[in-house]
């Protein structure tokens, strides 16, 4: 007879141990992420997570190794880190053909990802929510794409940010 109940009360334990019909609780969505490395003889590294919540992506990144001040970071069209100095990756990820910006202002394209600052110890972070998707092979899908830290920041104006934001420092493929 214990045999029997126990039996019956597998299934739901298996539903509580995986969040199943608990409320409030959202149901994990897809997750992309990139190891950034050193590119053009800087010290830079760090993490990017892309985490999908309803229609929309956060990105998470994470960076050590810069110089204390602000950064920009892109996504860039071809996932490919291969050159020296991340050249490989090509030019701003940008399949809707808008006009480059930052991504708290219109015109932007889905590549910009915006500022962030580096403290004095190396480190810094970005977080930005946009209407990217994972893995589903439209037009906006990260996956991969790379993810690119520069040494200064973009000013959010020139059309051709390689040259306002300058070298690249690092460099990671988004994949799932």
């Amino acid at each position: 007879m214990n045999a029997l109940r126990v039996g019956h009360l597998l299934p739901l334990v298996a539903l509580v141990a995986f969040g199943a019909g608990c409320p409030g609780q959202a149901p994990a969505g897809k997750r992309a992420s990139a190891q950034l490395e050193s590119r053009s003889g800087s010290t830079v590294k760090g993490t990017a997570v892309f985490l999908e919540s309803g229609d929309k992506i956060t990105l998470s990144l994470n960076v050590s190794g810069a110089s204390p001040g602000q950064h920009a970071a892109h996504l860039h069209a071809i996932g490919d880190c291969s050159a020296v100095d991340a050249t490989s990756a090509m030019g701003h990820w940008n399949p809707d053909m808008m006009n480059h910006g930052l991504p708290t202002a219109a015109p932007h394209h889905l590549g910009d990802c915006g500022n962030f600052t580096v403290a004095a110890d190396g480190t810094g972070t970005l977080s930005l929510t946009n209407d990217w998707s994972i893995g589903t092979g439209a037009a906006d899908d990260i996956v991969g794409k790379a993810i690119i830290v520069h040494a200064l920041m973009d000013d959010g104006v020139t059309q051709n940010p390689p040259a306002a934001a300058s070298a690249r420092q690092a460099c990671g493929v988004i994949g799932m």
